[in-house]
């Protein structure tokens, strides 16, 4: 289930960007509509259930970790949006795409042909680009409203810490983020195009509050590439040394 006290943490968030919740809903709407059937939820618990999971982000040291996340085996992969052009350039298979669909449209769509399960978010930034996921073969749709229809709210603001509560939801024991930078740089695989950067460093701040906040909630143990609040640091070279169990 949805980590308790996140409705009411979204409504802060909602409130600080002045996001409307009612084209937040038009957005959804449109997407239910699109999606052909309701997939089931199930391969998610099959592949993130007791098991350690990656989370990774596009933050700027992402580059660094692609030989160290190559060389992991039997890790389940959960990608954020932009960061799957990053894998799929160093032949690197994500287990799961989390998107709002502002990363690289070529590299989602590439991922869309295959059986990866794409979660394709709505909201109501977005809705000119959601006629895209009815070209996936695998897609869970997701909103930031109440959940309906083919739609579930897992948690989460940004890609990231969508992916992160994704993790939790499904009962994940590890969680290890990956490229989670949260600073004033962003990465080159962050977005395809970056119109607005203050607010896209906003989006940044916000989201690294939001994780760190999930780790006073979290039931996993909780790990990271870069230091942050309530989570053990690991070192790249220690990734390829995990194994789940």
């Amino acid at each position: 289930m949805t980590i308790r006290g996140w409705k009411t943490k979204f409504n802060e968030i909602r409130k600080e960007f002045g996001y409307s919740e009612k084209e937040d809903l038009i957005s959804a709407k449109k997407l239910n509509l699109l999606l052909k059937t309701k997939n089931s939820k199930k391969q998610f618990q099959d592949m993130i259930k007791g098991k350690t999971i990656f989370i990774i982000g596009a933050g700027p040291s992402l580059s660094k970790s692609l030989k160290h996340i190559k060389k992991s085996k039997n890790i389940t992969k959960i990608v954020a949006d932009g960061a799957v052009r990053a894998l799929l350039e160093k032949n690197i298979k994500p287990d799961i795409l989390v998107t709002d669909l502002d990363g690289d449209l070529e590299s989602i769509k590439k991922i869309g042909r295959t059986k990866i399960p794409i979660i394709v978010h709505a909201h109501g930034n977005n809705s000119d680009r959601l006629e895209i996921v009815k070209g996936f073969s695998n897609v869970i749709g997701s909103t930031q409203t109440r959940k309906f229809g083919k739609l579930e709210n897992f948690g989460g603001f940004t890609d990231g810490d969508r992916c992160v509560f994704l993790a939790e939801y499904f009962n994940a024991s590890k969680i290890i983020l990956i490229g989670m930078d949260f600073g004033q740089k962003i990465g080159k695989y962050s977005k395809h195009k970056v119109i607005n950067r203050r607010t896209k460093i906003k989006k940044l701040k916000f989201g690294k509050m939001i994780i760190e906040w999930f780790a006073t909630k979290s039931k996993a143990e909780l790990y990271s590439t870069k230091r942050m609040k309530g989570y053990k640091t690991i070192r790249l070279v220690d990734l390829e040394c995990i194994e789940n169990f």
